[in-house]
């Protein structure tokens, strides 16, 4: 799943493929943006901003989200996608590499001097250079929800998904459900940076310290397993802000209380 830590590696791997080249190819397939031609302009940079993608080219950035099931991958020029052609959502390419956005959910174009607008919604990035701690827990202390619901709010805190929500609760054996006014604010954020940064650089994703598929999480996506920790069947339900943005949580109730 696309978290904060996966876009960061996406947008590393574009940048290194692009960026300093002139694009060679353009095609946004969305209606919005169809007839955009960014052809001839120079790949500046590729940067993240929590889940959010940002292409800048000559003085346009190309913005784009991979919500659950998006994704980009660099081709060579004429090399063969893995993926089937109307899947394809944006094509960036350049004399020496393809870059292709694979069911991507939102992809638009605005001028780079307003990019800043774009995002400002956005609360501190773990990732970034300028993560600012006492930012993210003054806004998150001013959140009357859940802690799950709170630490997904990208408002409060760019960059953590469901996946790191259900994992640092457990970590931290804390409930879903706790009101964050019942919770060390301060304490679990310092383990969601640590965490979200060393994940960065690694292809698997871990939590539990082992890298393997299957074995790289105490909680999620492991309903009715056993606790790794105690051997309680693991817990699922859903909470969310509202009834249509709900999502799938994930616990032990012997661990988190």
């Amino acid at each position: 799943m696309p978290e904060g830590d996966t876009v960061f590696r996406t947008a590393r791997r574009l940048h290194q493929g692009l960026a300093g080249a002139e694009v060679t190819r353009f095609d946004l397939r969305v209606p919005a943006f169809a007839t955009a031609d960014l052809t001839g302009q120079q790949v500046h940079s590729v940067s993240a901003r929590g889940k959010h993608l940002l292409m800048r080219i000559g003085e346009t950035t190309l913005h784009s989200h991979l919500r659950m099931d998006g994704a980009w991958h660099l081709y060579r020029p004429g090399e063969k996608w893995r993926h089937p052609a109307f899947k394809v959502r944006a094509i960036v390419g350049t004399a020496e590499r393809d870059a292709i956005g694979i069911d991507i959910a939102e992809v638009e174009l605005v001028p780079t001097s307003e990019e800043d607008q774009l995002l400002a919604h956005l609360g501190p990035d773990p990732l970034s250079d300028n993560w600012d701690a006492a930012e993210a827990a003054r806004r998150l202390h001013g959140d009357q929800r859940s802690i799950h619901v709170a630490l997904l709010d990208q408002q409060n805190v760019a960059g953590f998904g469901n996946e790191y929500a259900a994992e640092l609760l457990f970590l931290r054996g804390i409930l879903p459900t706790t009101p964050v006014a019942d919770v060390d604010v301060d304490a679990l954020l310092g383990l969601g940076v640590r965490t979200i940064r060393a994940n960065r650089d690694r292809s698997n994703r871990t939590f539990t310290g082992v890298a393997r598929r299957g074995q790289n999480t105490w909680v999620y996506g492991r309903t009715n397993k056993p606790c790794r920790r105690c051997g309680s069947p693991i817990r699922r339900g859903e909470q969310g802000s509202d009834p249509t943005r709900e999502r799938v949580t994930f616990w032990c109730p012997s661990c988190q209380r």
